[in-house]
């Protein structure tokens, strides 16, 4: 009868209750414990490839890049299996429509390579992100007495007034520049991640399996109540 009664009974409860993930929006994730971050998605480089000179060189500007920071970064490296099925099917279609008959089976050729690479090894992409975090409580150029009282608001951040939203965004604006600009002089390009990207980067965290078949919808078509 209990099992009955459970199958019968509808679950409603949305699996977002029990992420950390209050919103997502202008550019920034709110989190439930009242703090917000952003994200930068960072290129690499090729340390092996540099010299003995140019090593020391972008590890001493590492170390005084870690100098500066006042605050916690996070690094977050995403691994996945390289999906090139469109790239494939764009080849399919070159082979078909090629007039040249040596240029067709060369296609043809390059095509099946592609095929039995990827049976004989699973081809991993990388990407970087430099995840920022920004928390009333852990600003030091505020005064003691504005973080004092920030503890007892921080679980309301999700229900934030639009002035004390702004002065949150605008704060760590600041701090995703001043990284931005740290990682730039590094050699790392970067770029921070819109509302639309860091929607696809948790969505694809959460789904890796089936972000590869169905890409997330545009932002303003989602629900995210």
């Amino acid at each position: 009868m209990k099992n009955k009664k459970l199958a019968g009974h509808k679950i409603s409860v949305s699996t977002q209750r029990y992420l950390d993930i209050a919103e997502i929006r202008d550019d920034m994730v709110v989190l439930n414990d009242g703090t917000v971050r952003a994200a930068l998605l960072v290129s690499s480089i090729n340390f092996d490839l540099k010299s003995e000179d140019e090593q020391k060189a972008i590890i001493s500007g590492y170390i005084s890049f870690l100098n500066t920071l006042d605050h916690p970064l996070q690094v977050v490296i995403q691994s996945r299996p390289l999906n090139i099925d469109e790239y494939i099917s764009r080849m399919e279609k070159v082979e078909k429509e090629q007039t040249n008959e040596l240029l067709r089976m060369q296609t043809a050729d390059y095509k099946q390579f592609i095929n039995e690479l990827l049976t004989l090894e699973k081809i991993m992409s990388k990407k970087f992100y430099v995840v920022i975090p920004y928390s009333a409580v852990s600003d030091k150029g505020r005064s003691f007495r504005s973080r004092f009282s920030s503890v007892f608001t921080a679980a309301k951040v999700v229900s934030l007034s639009r002035k004390r939203f702004e002065e949150f965004s605008s704060q760590l604006t600041k701090r995703g520049n001043f990284i931005s600009a740290g990682l730039s002089s590094l050699g790392l390009n970067n770029q921070r991640l819109n509302t639309q990207a860091l929607i696809e980067l948790y969505y694809n965290s959460y789904n890796p399996d089936l972000f590869q078949k169905q890409q997330v919808e545009d932002v303003s078509k989602l629900r995210l109540d």
